[in-house]
């Protein structure tokens, strides 16, 4: 079995996301989806892809190029929405606006009961976070909880709290993927903007561990122990040795931290979860199999083709090298347990 953590579908057209704002809100300036500060140098989604309208806009399509070409027996669906923007509750709009249309276009009439889909939701407005976590919470075709990787604030501040006890109260996770470019953006690294698309995309990831590390050492783990962070753009081929780092400064400072009962390593199992598509890591094949023992990935990592980007990789690229064990865990595995989906031959 193989389960695809990670699938982009996209509106056929900008001007879609329309018919599901409010009145008040269809005059409004949003922003173009594919207006991005950093774009990869031959486009961002695959060139074969193209067709009429955005690449994974038509489900039939999307269907026949994961499902029968791929062999995907489940795809975990993460629409981008439109990046941060100045106007919160425009934002939070817009968010609402790609969950109605995720169930209208892809996952109400989907009969082939492939499709789990992302409650997008805005977190610079917890409150409205929240009140749409609760509108959407139960509906047994929406599967986790979706946040942008660019934020003004590391996400085990205060100030998420809420969004995160109200998706741990409904047993979703909640998936970190970048999405921005387009809106009010924030920087991809800690010390500013990089110059090029490679940069961008080699340091972009590494804002997880920040995110990570204040959700652990603020305590949000240990409040909220059913809660579940799926970072879905790769970079844990980085995880041990920040883990490492972490867990020895914790250590020695455990006065500052007491709410922090244990490593923080020892967290990962219960509350990490990560995305790739591709494997991060040492290429040579007698070294995989080791490298993934470390911090024990295996249990951590999920396949996901990022489907249609540019780097849309099929599943034996990301399982290539793996044991047995390893590669069940990571195709479909590890998904199975966190979205509750039955094995399917």
């Amino acid at each position: 079995m193989i389960i695809d953590a990670c699938v982009q579908p996209h509106f056929r057209y900008n001007a879609e996301i329309r018919r599901y704002l409010p009145a008040a809100h269809q005059l409004r300036s949003i922003p173009d989806v594919e207006q991005q500060w950093y774009q990869a140098p031959g486009g961002d989604y695959r060139e074969d892809l193209y067709g009429e309208h955005y690449p994974g806009s038509d489900p039939e399509t999307v269907s026949r190029h994961l499902i029968d070409d791929m062999g995907v027996n489940y795809a975990i669906l993460n629409p981008l929405t439109r990046g941060n923007i100045a106007d919160y509750l425009l934002n939070s709009r817009i968010c609402a606006a790609v969950n109605d249309w995720l169930l209208d276009r892809w996952l109400e009439p989907d009969r082939s009961d492939r499709f789990r889909g992302t409650i997008r939701v805005n977190p610079e407005d917890p409150k409205g976070a929240v009140a749409e976590i609760e509108r959407l919470a139960g509906h047994p075709k929406l599967v986790q909880v979706g946040v942008p990787l660019q934020s003004r604030e590391p996400y085990g501040k205060p100030m998420f709290e809420p969004i995160w006890e109200a998706a741990a109260a409904h047993g979703l996770p909640v998936a970190v993927r970048i999405n921005g470019g387009n809106g009010v953006d924030h920087p991809p690294t800690f010390a500013g903007h990089a110059h090029t698309y490679p940069g961008y995309a080699a340091f972009m990831p590494l804002n997880y561990f920040v995110h990570l590390a204040t959700l652990i050492i603020e305590g949000v783990f240990g409040r909220h122990p059913s809660l579940k962070f799926v970072f879905a753009d790769g970079g844990y081929d980085i995880l041990t040795p920040l883990m490492w780092r972490l867990d020895t400064f914790w250590l020695s400072m455990r006065d500052q931290t007491p709410w922090v009962d244990r490593y923080p390593s020892e967290y990962l199992p219960g509350h990490v979860r990560f995305c790739s598509s591709a494997f991060d890591g040492p290429t040579e094949a007698d070294a995989m199999q080791r490298w993934m023992d470390f911090t024990g990935k295996s249990d951590l990592l999920m396949y996901g083709s990022s489907y249609p980007h540019w780097s849309t990789s099929a599943p034996a690229t990301v399982a290539d090298g793996l044991d047995t064990a390893q590669r069940e865990k990571v195709l479909w595995r590890n998904a199975s347990e966190l979205y509750g989906l039955k094995e399917r031959v």
